[in-house]
């Protein structure tokens, strides 16, 4: 069997981390479209020139580097190896990054044993997946989700704007709408990512195969009372927000349990308190409700729930309910038949694995509906991630590497290639 070299891959992954590393806290600062994300990208198109592959920035900022039959009208569709170069403030080495630095060894070991594949294999480092401009712009360029409007509007939480972060990085924003790929010229998309999250890790299980990306609602609430002085307001007499919004954050438990599923998230993750006085008892409490789960029949009924149910606890309380629907994205499902490409290598490989979903949003989400899709995790320790002490043992690293060489390669090449493959050496 052809194996990846992990030394390879690890070299790759710390060279990586340099672009916007901070000495202070150790974390990754590496946000779209900064200076340190262009610096990245440049490296990884240098590393493209030095496997011989024809390399270019499209106009989203996506890097891609091609292996195989040349771009043209005649060529085959291509098997793309995709994931994110941006990070998160204060970010770890692994997010995103493990997805690119994969798919250049996949690339490094085909050209090592003199293989050739059928259809071209593209590695993508994709732009802007962080959501630092309200999305993840590489992957809806490359699927058409995209419009004019967004881009002439978009700007980041300090009101920087889009248009601007690409012009300061020599980019064109309008040229973003030329990175569209056409569903007939893509054979497949994969992309392997770290699972930032502590299924894998607690259950001591090496692969986590993905279902599918959960969908996701979410909500600006409002919770509005009548401040009163803390002292001299009896408790039977208050219109307290806070007690309203608590006992909302108790009933959540409920909520899945009577109207969800095992998949099913509910998370209350922003709070402001108004006046935010000691001594005064809160008039309004705004806070965020997000809801996930893969399937959106049992979206509707969670959200149907806790729409009752904040209606109730308002009443009890004495309190006004108002909420904004700020978004609604429907799950996105990965192809059945990549999937099981990815299960039976696996199984090949010996390695422990489990189906799940993905309860973060990835890239791939935007390919599901363009292209057969697919999508698998390797544990994060402790489940840490978007933080400086993200972490993923090298072992996992090589396991994950060593699966996405073995589906890219029956994809790109054939399952006669594929077999060699696994019998030689």
């Amino acid at each position: 069997m052809q194996r990846v070299k992990i030394e390879r891959v690890e070299s790759d992954i710390h060279a990586i981390a340099q672009f916007g590393f901070n000495e202070a806290d150790r974390g990754v600062y590496r946000q779209g479209f900064s200076e340190a994300d262009m610096a990245a990208r440049q490296w990884v198109r240098d590393r493209f020139e030095e496997l011989g592959m024809a390399h270019r920035m499209d106009g989203a900022g996506n890097v891609i580097g091609r292996y195989g039959p040349a771009e043209g009208p005649d060529s085959p569709p291509c098997v793309i190896i995709g994931s994110h170069l941006d990070s998160v403030p204060a970010g770890g080495i692994f997010d995103g990054v493990l997805g690119v630095v994969a798919g250049l060894e996949c690339v490094r070991v085909l050209k090592e044993n003199g293989i050739v594949p059928a259809f071209p294999i593209e590695v993508i480092g994709t732009s802007e997946e962080e959501g630092r401009f309200g999305g993840m712009l590489g992957a809806q360029a490359m699927t058409g989700h995209v419009t004019l409007d967004w881009l002439d509007t978009a700007r980041d939480e300090h009101g920087f704007m889009l248009k601007d972060a690409m012009k300061a990085a020599g980019l064109d924003s309008h040229d973003v709408l030329h990175a569209y790929r056409r569903p007939e010229d893509i054979r497949a998309f994969l992309e392997v990512h770290v699972e930032q999250g502590p299924v894998l890790d607690t259950e001591k299980t090496t692969i986590g195969i993905v279902e599918g990306i959960s969908g996701v609602f979410k909500w600006n609430c409002r919770l509005i009372g009548k401040p009163d002085h803390a002292g001299a307001a009896p408790m039977n007499m208050r219109s307290d927000a806070l007690m309203g919004m608590v006992d909302f954050a108790h009933e959540i438990s409920r909520i899945i349990d009577e109207e969800g599923t095992d998949k099913s998230r509910i998370t209350i993750g922003h709070v402001a308190l108004k006046p935010g006085f000691p001594h005064t008892v809160p008039g309004e409490a705004d806070f965020t409700i997000v809801g996930r789960d893969l399937d959106e029949e049992v979206m509707q009924r969670l959200s149907d729930a806790c729409r009752r149910v904040l209606s109730s606890i308002a009443r009890k309380h004495k309190l006004k309910f108002e909420y904004e629907e700020m978004s609604w994205l429907k799950p996105a499902y990965c192809d059945e038949g990549i999937r099981a490409l990815m299960e039976r290598k696996v199984q090949e490989l010996g390695y422990s694995y489990r189906t799940m979903p993905s309860g973060a949003g990835h890239d791939v989400q935007f390919f599901c509906n363009h292209t057969r899709a697919g999508m698998f995790f390797v544990p994060s320790v402790n489940g840490v991630s978007h933080a400086p002490d993200e972490w993923t043992h090298w072992s996992d690293i090589e396991r994950g590497c060593q699966l996405l060489l073995e589906c890219v390669t029956e994809l790109a090449c054939g399952e006669d290639v594929a077999a060699g493959m696994a019998v030689s050496g």
